[in-house]
C-alpha cells in the first residue's frame, strides 16, 4: 500500500470525530488570525474575461450548492461570489466602478476538501468564501464521492473522473460567472491538496499557481504545460502525515479509543522532524526543482512558530514552503481546525494560510 492510500485510509477515521464536532464547532469557524498576509505585488496584464461576461450578472451568493452532470454523473459544488459593486482585486479591472453596469472579471479559487470532510465542512475551515466576497473574487468549493468523500488523485488514470469534473465545473463557472481565465486558482487541505498537486501536473494550462495544506505531492507522472507556482504549509508535528513521509494512523486509532496500530508500521509518537530531510521538505524542493528554482533553499523566521523558505525562482514563478513548527493536521489560522486539535493536534494562528494563499495567488496569471 503506498502513502497515499495509506493516509487516505488514515484520513478516513476522522469522519465519526468531524461529525460530532461539526455541529458545536461552526460557530467557531469564522477566520480568525492576527497575522496579516505581507502586501504582494498584483500579476500585471489585462483580464481574459469568461464567456460569462456577457450575461447580466447574477446576485451575491454564499455556499450555493450547484449541481452538474459529469460522465453520467451527478456531482455538486458550492459557489460563493462577491456583490457587483465590490471591485476586481486584479489592477487591470479596477477601472470597473459602482456607477457602470459593466461587470469586472474576477478572478477565481478553486478550494478543495480534504478526506471525510466534504465542502461544506471545508468551506467552513478555510473560509475562502468570506475573504472572497470581502476582496471581490469567486470561490467554489467542489465536493468529492465515495464513502468517506475523496478524491481520485491519480495523474495515470484514463479517464479520471475527478478531473473530468473540475474541469467541467470550471466551463459552468465561466459561462455563468464574469471570470478572469487567467488568475484561476487551486488551494486544498489533506487529500484536498494531494488533488492540487494532481491538478498542477494535469491542469497547469487552467490554473495559474496552486497551494497545498498538508500534503503537496510530486506526483508520478507529472507533465505539466508551464512552470507551476507551489505554495506549500505543513507543520513539523503532524499526527497523521509525518513531516519526513509516512502515515501515523495508530496516533489517529488511541484518539479515537482504538487499540493497535491499524496495520500502520508508524508508532503513536510523531517522530522528530527534519527540516531538510525526507518526505515533505523533499518534495517541495523537488517541485523548486522541476519549476527551473535552484535546489538551495533560503529559511526566514518570519515568527517564532513559523518558517519560510524560499527558492530562487525564474521570473513568473516561485516555490515557497511556510514550516509550521510544532504544527499539527490543520489548516494555519482556522478555528475549525484548532476545535478538533485532540485529533489532529496544533493550529498556529501566528498566520493565517487563507491570507497567505490568497497573497501569494495575486502574483500570478496565465
Amino acid at each position: 500500500m503506498t502513502n497515499v492510500h495509506r493516509a487516505k485510509r488514515t484520513l478516513g477515521l476522522v469522519t465519526a470525530v468531524v461529525a460530532m464536532v461539526c455541529s458545536t464547532a461552526v460557530s467557531a469557524s469564522s477566520a480568525a488570525s492576527a497575522a496579516v498576509a505581507t502586501p504582494r505585488a498584483v500579476a500585471a496584464g489585462a483580464p481574459v474575461p469568461s464567456s460569462g461576461c456577457k450575461n447580466p450578472q447574477p446576485p451575491s451568493v454564499t455556499n450555493q450548492r450547484q449541481d452538474i452532470e459529469v460522465d453520467g454523473a451527478a456531482r455538486w459544488y458550492l459557489l460563493t461570489t462577491p456583490a457587483f459593486t465590490t471591485p476586481s482585486p486584479t489592477v487591470a479591472a479596477r477601472a470597473t466602478t459602482k456607477t457602470t453596469k459593466t461587470p469586472a472579471p474576477r478572478p477565481l479559487v478553486v478550494d478543495i476538501h480534504g478526506l471525510a470532510e466534504g465542502a461544506v465542512i471545508h468551506a467552513q475551515t478555510s473560509q475562502f468564501g468570506v475573504l472572497g466576497q470581502k476582496d471581490g473574487f469567486v470561490v467554489v468549493f467542489p465536493n468529492g464521492t465515495g464513502s468517506p468523500v475523496q478524491w481520485n488523485t491519480s495523474t495515470r488514470a484514463k479517464p479520471n473522473p475527478d478531473l473530468d469534473f473540475l474541469a467541467a465545473m470550471l466551463n459552468q463557472v465561466e459561462a455563468s460567472q464574469c471570470i478572469d481565465t487567467s488568475r484561476v486558482y487551486a488551494s486544498g487541505f489533506s487529500d484536498g491538496a494531494f488533488m492540487v498537486s494532481t491538478v498542477a501536473c494535469t491542469m497547469s494550462n487552467r490554473f495559474a499557481a496552486i497551494a497545498a495544506v498538508s500534503g503537496l505531492l510530486l506526483p508520478t507522472p507529472c507533465h505539466t504545460t508551464r512552470r507551476v507556482p507551489i505554495l506549500a504549509f505543513h507543520g513539523t508535528a503532524d499526527p497523521i502525515l509525518f513531516f519526513n513521509g509516512g502515515v501515523g494512523i495508530s496516533t489517529l486509532n488511541q484518539a479515537l479509543g482504538r487499540g493497535g496500530s491499524g496495520g500502520s508500521t508508524t508508532t503513536t509518537t510523531t517522530p522528530p522532524a527534519k527540516l531538510h530531510g525526507s518526505g515533505y521538505p523533499a518534495t517541495v524542493q523537488a517541485w523548486a526543482v522541476k519549476d527551473g528554482c535552484s535546489p538551495r533553499s533560503t529559511d526566514a523566521r518570519v515568527a517564532s512558530q513559523i518558517i519560510l523558505r524560499t527558492y530562487t525562482c525564474p521570473k513568473g514563478t516561485a516555490v515557497e514552503f511556510y514550516v509550521v513548527l510544532g504544527g499539527g493536521h490543520a489548516w494555519p489560522g482556522s478555528k475549525f481546525s484548532q476545535s478538533i486539535s485532540s485529533i489532529t493536534g496544533f493550529t498556529t494562528f501566528q498566520i493565517n494560510a487563507t491570507n497567505q494563499i490568497w497573497a501569494f495567488f495575486r502574483q500570478f496569471r496565465l
